[in-house]
């Protein structure tokens, strides 16, 4: 039995199992049975979302990230969900490929969560991929930061559900596709969720990113600290405008579409490529141009930022949750 530990508990979150659940407790209380939608905005959804297979939602410390996450995490239905796929991205190991974990079990303050070797097995000899060192897996917190939230909200069928934890790598658009296709049969099946983590936008001189427009129809520039406070609309509207064309071109569920974003914007989606996966994934299900009235739906509940920043000499970084749902 090979155990990864909770390392970042007492840190990024909190380390006692009780206060621990009192919390995660607390924000998903403080989501509605109706949600209004963000991105696109006006319509309203009731959680949990019947037919729901996917969630993006953020990884950083609780005390930023976690009562946005509850948004995503109260859209699950949970009743048929026996494996749980965990795709994060790869903040400390260079990866042009997608690792598997060594692990079978991940710990956490609330209790530990069984790892499906057999499906990890499966998927290791089916395609081209790296496997996690203990260090790489602990090291990371996309996946971690996860953990709790899928325990609290699966603790009455904890001993039933299993985790499939993949860590994504600097993934070119073909290899996106590459794992997308390979991912697709998993998502179609009903008895698989597939959570995908992912921060938004990071603005800042620290994150090397200060795009900058003064108004919708502006050039975009690059703020340096010495531009102080611009003329325009406030720093943390413009990231806002940024990171919700950002969430418009994934709620369109065409892979093709996002990574033109990207390329246009060189946004700091950390987990770009995760997120990218998911969406190939689907479109192999459904491909663009031939989905017909039932087609899939993705659609963002939350979106937060951890400082509304006036300045150039600011820093934020942008939490967003969302969900997938796919026709029955």
């Amino acid at each position: 039995m090979v155990v990864r530990s909770a390392t970042h508990a007492g840190s990024w979150y909190s380390g006692s199992g009780k206060e621990l659940d009192r919390e995660l407790q607390e924000w998903l209380d403080g989501v509605p049975k109706e949600i209004s939608e963000v991105e696109p905005a006006g319509e309203l959804c009731k959680v949990p979302v019947k037919g729901a297979r996917a969630i993006i939602g953020p990884h950083a410390g609780f005390s930023y990230s976690g009562p946005n996450a509850a948004y995503g995490y109260q859209c699950i239905d949970i009743e048929n969900v026996k494996r749980i796929f965990l795709l994060g991205p790869s903040h400390h190991m260079y990866l042009e490929k997608c690792a598997l974990s060594r692990c079978t079990e991940y710990e956490t303050p609330l209790g530990n969560i069984q790892i499906d070797r057999e499906i990890v097995d499966e998927l290791q000899s089916k395609g081209d991929w790296n496997s996690m060192s203990t260090k790489v897996d602990e090291d990371e917190h996309s996946l971690e930061m996860h953990l709790p939230y899928i325990h609290k909200v699966f603790e009455r069928r904890i001993n039933e559900v299993r985790l499939v934890p993949i860590l994504v790598g600097n993934l070119r658009f073909g290899k996106e596709q590459q794992y997308g296709k390979l991912l697709a049969p998993y998502l179609a099946d009903k008895q698989n969720l597939f959570v995908i983590s992912s921060d938004f936008c990071h603005w800042g001189s620290r994150f090397g990113y200060t795009l900058y427009k003064e108004s919708e129809n502006s050039r975009a520039v690059m703020l340096s600290r010495r531009s102080d406070r611009p003329t325009g609309i406030p720093v943390w509207q413009s990231i806002e405008r940024l990171d919700f064309a950002g969430m418009e071109a994934i709620t369109h569920i065409d892979h093709a579409r996002f990574k033109q974003y990207l390329d246009e914007t060189e946004n700091t989606i950390c987990g770009r490529h995760p997120i990218g996966v998911l969406l190939a994934a689907v479109n192999v299900l459904y491909p663009v141009g031939e989905q017909g009235s039932e087609s899939p739906r993705l659609r963002f509940v939350k979106y937060d930022q951890s400082n509304k920043v006036q300045s150039a000499s600011g820093s934020s970084v942008s939490y967003a949750s969302a969900y997938l749902w796919l026709p029955e």
